[in-house]
């Protein structure tokens, strides 16, 4: 009988998947006895709506990690893997992602407000309706993004990739943007007042309907760019270039 016992118990242990872990930090974070798990192996890990505000977890992989209206502000998320991963509608309010890995992250609704994502891999990711108010995302990588109607109110950008991006009816006011590659990017009704585009790439860019309301255009590539109907009261546009751009009269600029 005592036999049996000891075996059943050791079956049971085997069997459960946290079986060992008791005190181990993986184990730890995933039962809710502690928030901190730096470079811990997390990938694929349920985080629904845990409360993981001002957590390290700094180098951690958590690709394909749940984390949907997980409340992250604040952490500590410096080179982490998050590819993948659902964060829709996390509250991510002043918490450090940069140099994080978010390629193909789910970030609808979430709430980016300046978060550092400084040099931050956000490439495919879909961040539609976003607010990223004055987040840090100098050098940071958004080819391919969805960001459409996404809040970016301030934000820094300076030298960040929005390639190809969809940036429609987004808020960029007084965004900076120096520096920063918009190739063949989706600008249809942006708002943009005010924003520095100081010699930013914006070849093949849709602008049609944006507001350029005192932006600086100084230097920008707008070869074959489209601004119909763009408002560029008071743009700068010193030495851009604009051939082939469509004018905002519908001309086309020689």
């Amino acid at each position: 009988m005592t036999r049996g016992l000891a075996g059943l118990a050791l079956g049971l242990m085997l069997a459960s998947p946290t079986a060992g872990l008791a005190g181990e930090p993986a184990a730890d974070i995933l039962a809710g006895r502690t928030k901190d798990c730096a470079k811990c192996a997390l990938a694929g890990a349920n985080f629904k709506r845990f409360d993981l505000s001002g957590a390290d977890l700094a180098g951690a992989d958590l690709a394909g990690a749940n984390l949907h209206r997980a409340n992250l502000a604040g952490a500590n998320l410096a080179g982490a893997n998050l590819t993948g991963a659902n964060l829709n509608k996390a509250d991510l309010k002043r918490a450090n992602l940069a140099n994080a890995r978010l390629g193909e992250a789910m970030l609808f609704e979430a709430d980016l407000s300046a978060a550092d994502l400084t040099r931050a891999d956000l490439a495919g990711a879909m961040m539609g309706s976003s607010h990223l108010t004055f987040a840090e995302l100098n050098a940071a990588n958004l080819a391919d993004a969805d960001l459409a109607d996404a809040q970016m109110h301030g934000a820094k950008l300076q030298g960040a990739d929005l390639s190809r991006s969809d940036l429609s009816q987004t808020t960029l006011r007084r965004a900076e943007l120096e520096d920063a590659h918009l190739e063949a990017t989706n600008l249809l009704r942006a708002d943009l007042r005010g924003v520095n585009l100081k010699d930013a790439d914006l070849r093949d860019a849709d602008l049609m309907h944006a507001d350029l309301t005192g932006a600086n255009l100084s230097g920008a590539n707008l070869r074959g760019s489209r601004l119909l109907l763009a408002k560029l009261t008071d743009a700068k546009l010193d030495g851009a270039d604009l051939v082939g751009t469509v004018m905002p009269d519908g001309t086309t600029h020689p």
